[in-house]
């Protein structure tokens, strides 16, 4: 592996402009999180900079990295009845709006722009994606990019839509302009973000990493009402995300910046001195059995892990996308497997940390792979 020479620098806060006092440093963490068929020596690491905005505590990395190299090639497909339903609300939510010409800006696996489309033959809806892999139809079209304010498309945008995408921003105040430039009086920009400070509370590892590189949510409805936007609507859904309106109006609205400094810096903290701890059990736990080790989860789960130390003497990793069964997983030599090969293993051990996604694939494997599995 190689260390990575080029940053962008974030020394300032992106919600206030003040100086950012460091709060955690993770040495050599890899910059991508999912699998590759190139060989380990081209992989790269950094160290991952956490910092704090003394005036309104949002948690920030300081050292970001390039795009072309964070979003390499797309590692994520919606996988699971999680997501499944997800889009499925996501979309109702959506429709409701009765939007009629639509941009999504990173469309992903395009899940979502087809459950739209499918129930809404008169919608037209266009996808900005770096790494589309979305079937073009007569309704949805794809380009091929990030979305910035030289981005031209043939119709005539009233609706912007952004799923699991707005945390992902590396300037969202600048972003938001540029929505708010692109949009005629009165048009929406519909959001579906992560519930990341709550996650973060739960101890869940892809809360904050270098694609999420603000705990950003608690601050999101400031940054659209700041740009003369008005929210007109907003859902919490499930502990998964929260759905807002914002429409664009003619005058832009004073608004204070919520402070959540000593909140929030306790909350960090208590993330790290957890993982140090779970870390720990988990090598001991490793050590002491005979039966072989499992890691679920070829994604930041497996890298937050191995970063806090966890031992690496394990019999493989196994993760139900397809996208990365077969290929070794960026910053490690193991090839990924699907967890059909504990199939015939008994009372194995398999490590899950996967977050709010814990019970469906605990549910899955017990149910239909392995009854026997025992979960750390």
């Amino acid at each position: 592996m190689k260390k990575l020479k080029k940053h962008i620098e974030r020394t300032k806060s992106v919600i206030t402009g003040n100086n950012l006092e460091i709060i955690h440093k993770f040495h050599n963490f890899p910059v991508f999180f999912g699998c590759t068929d190139l060989s380990k020596e081209n992989d790269l690491v950094t160290d991952m900079i956490w910092g704090i905005d003394p005036k309104c505590g949002a948690i920030q990395l300081t050292k970001l990295v390039p795009l072309e190299i964070l979003y390499q090639e797309q590692h994520v497909d919606g996988t699971g009845p999680t997501w499944n339903k997800y889009y499925e609300d996501f979309a109702t939510f959506i429709e409701y709006q009765k939007p009629k010409n639509v941009l999504e800006i990173g469309g992903g696996s395009g899940q979502l722009a087809q459950n739209v489309t499918k129930n809404n033959p008169k919608i037209k809806w266009t996808v900005i994606e770096p790494n589309p892999i979305i079937k073009e139809t007569n309704q949805i079209k794809v380009i091929s990019g990030f979305f910035g304010s030289s981005l031209r498309v043939e119709n005539k945008i009233d609706t912007i839509v952004l799923s699991q995408v707005l945390e992902h921003i590396y300037n969202p105040r600048e972003f938001i302009i540029d929505m708010a430039n692109f949009l005629s009086m009165n048009g929406k920009v519909i959001v579906a973000y992560p519930q990341l400070t709550s996650w973060l509370s739960k101890k869940y590892t892809n809360a904050l990493n270098f694609e999420h590189t603000i705990l950003i949510d608690d601050f999101i409805e400031y940054l659209f009402i700041e740009q003369g936007f008005a929210i007109k609507e907003k859902n919490k859904y499930k502990d998964h995300s929260t759905f807002i309106v914002a429409e664009k109006k003619e005058k832009k609205i004073k608004t204070n910046i919520p402070n959540k400094y000593y909140e929030y810096k306790s909350l960090y903290l208590s993330f790290i001195s957890y993982h140090e701890k779970l870390v720990k059990e988990l090598n001991l736990k490793i050590k002491n059995t005979r039966k072989p080790v499992f890691l679920f989860g070829a994604h930041i789960f497996a890298t937050y892990l191995f970063s806090f130390g966890l031992d690496k003497s394990l019999a493989g990793i196994i993760d139900n996308s397809k996208l990365k069964q077969n290929r070794r997983f960026y910053g490690t030599d193991f090839i990924v497997s699907s967890p059909l090969i504990l199939k015939e293993l008994g009372g194995v051990n398999v490590i899950l940390k996967a977050g709010l996604y814990n019970d469906e694939i605990k549910k899955d494997i017990l149910e239909n792979i392995n009854p026997n599995v025992n979960f750390w």
